[in-house]
């Protein structure tokens, strides 16, 4: 391939590239916020991955473009948390649990029935932080990012069995946390 036509090709893959990281840009950050913990952090895993997919745009598989984003911003997630030797980050989850009281804002909730909800949310976002990061993971990408099991699949480069384990484990872990909660009166 004649060289001028292989920089063309390479600056067209990196406009795709541009271009499909705009589109999902929210989900990346939210994923990255909720592995990593911190706005910050999640921003500069974001950024990384961005650099990563331009400099590999045309090595991109075909496949499903939003997938791939997702786990190269997943790949320099997991890569911030070795690096800072961090086992369990804590996520901050406000974003979604704010969502939850909206919803129950617009139901016509009463006072007391937002000041349950509030602590409820409380409980939601701590148990949530507790999870283990495999299992966030494929709870924050199924559930708040909307992602099939095939695409989690592909992002995680797991099996869908997998997939469908993690986020049965950690569905049963946060229901289990919330029950106690309830048991001891909080």
């Amino acid at each position: 391939m004649p060289v001028l036509s292989w920089k063309g090709a390479a600056m067209q893959g990196r406009a795709e590239t541009g271009e499909l990281a705009l589109r999902h840009l929210d989900a990346a950050y939210n994923l990255g916020r909720w592995l990593l913990g911190n706005e910050h952090d999640a921003a500069d895993a974001v950024h990384d991955a961005f650099l990563r997919a331009t400099n590999s745009a045309g090595a991109r598989a075909d496949g499903n473009p939003r997938a791939w984003w997702l786990a190269i911003v997943r790949n320099c997630c997991i890569a911030a948390l070795n690096s800072r030797k961090r086992v369990t980050p804590h996520a901050d989850v406000g974003a979604v649990i704010d969502a939850a009281a909206l919803a129950d804002g617009a139901r016509g909730a009463d006072a007391e029935a937002g000041v349950q909800s509030a602590e409820r949310r409380g409980l939601i976002e701590k148990h949530l932080r507790a999870l283990p990061v495999e299992y966030r993971e494929a709870l924050v990408l199924r559930e708040i990012e909307d992602l099939s099991y095939r695409e989690i699949a592909d992002v995680l480069a797991v099996p869908i069995g997998t997939v469908m384990s993690r986020l049965a484990r950690a569905r049963a872990n946060l229901q289990k946390a919330l029950a106690e909660d309830t048991d001891h009166g909080l």
